[in-house]
């Protein structure tokens, strides 16, 4: 059972590089052969699979780290109109390809963005449960890597502008908890057998 495992796993790999077919069959004699040509004509139980090169952000739209990094960490910036250190702050954000949920501070977020920073002044950058208040490059970034956010030049830059007055834009989107235990999932019921 091993030997086949093995030889899957071979054949897998050297499918990776582009798309291609994979055989599954049993030969004449019984033995288990899984190649990237057709079976002989004489070949029993005969599988056939699509093999696709993998990508580095298989399983979602984003690498895994950056995954990670907003599911324990996500971004919060508050900024003002007109204010060039929140135009900066956003610009780094946007060049190292870091999404983030801005707020633009009018009336009624002026008291939660006193509770949060302790004062109302912008920029205020929220990673995590780390909040860096003013606009230094060099401080955004080390908060960004200390939550694990990837390096500077791993993603795709982004371009989010700047919220219009009056419109918040919804929060990134997270991936719901997922699976039988899973908050809100339904009750599960015994099986008998």
């Amino acid at each position: 059972m091993m030997r086949i495992g093995v030889v899957l796993v071979l054949a897998l790999a050297a499918g990776a590089v582009a798309a291609q077919q994979l055989y599954r069959w049993t030969d004449e004699k019984g033995r288990l052969h899984v190649a990237d040509t057709p079976p002989p004509p004489g070949a029993k139980d005969v599988h056939r699979w699509r093999v696709t090169a993998s990508s580095a952000t298989e399983g979602g739209s984003e690498p895994y780290a950056l995954r990670q990094a907003r599911k324990e960490s996500p971004v919060t910036l508050y900024t003002a109109a007109d204010c060039d250190p929140c135009n900066d702050a956003r610009k780094l954000l946007n060049a190292r390809g870091i999404p983030f949920k801005e707020v633009s501070v009018t009336g009624k977020e002026v008291s939660d963005l006193v509770k949060l920073a302790g004062s109302a002044s912008v920029p205020v950058m929220v990673v995590g449960s780390a909040t860096q208040k003013g606009f230094e490059g060099s401080v955004y970034h080390r908060l960004l890597d200390d939550a694990g956010y990837p390096k500077m030049g791993l993603l795709a830059p982004r371009s989010q502008q700047e919220p219009k007055p009056g419109a918040q834009p919804p929060a990134p989107a997270e991936e719901a908890p997922r699976g039988p235990y899973a908050p809100g999932a339904p009750p599960q019921r015994l099986q008998k057998r």
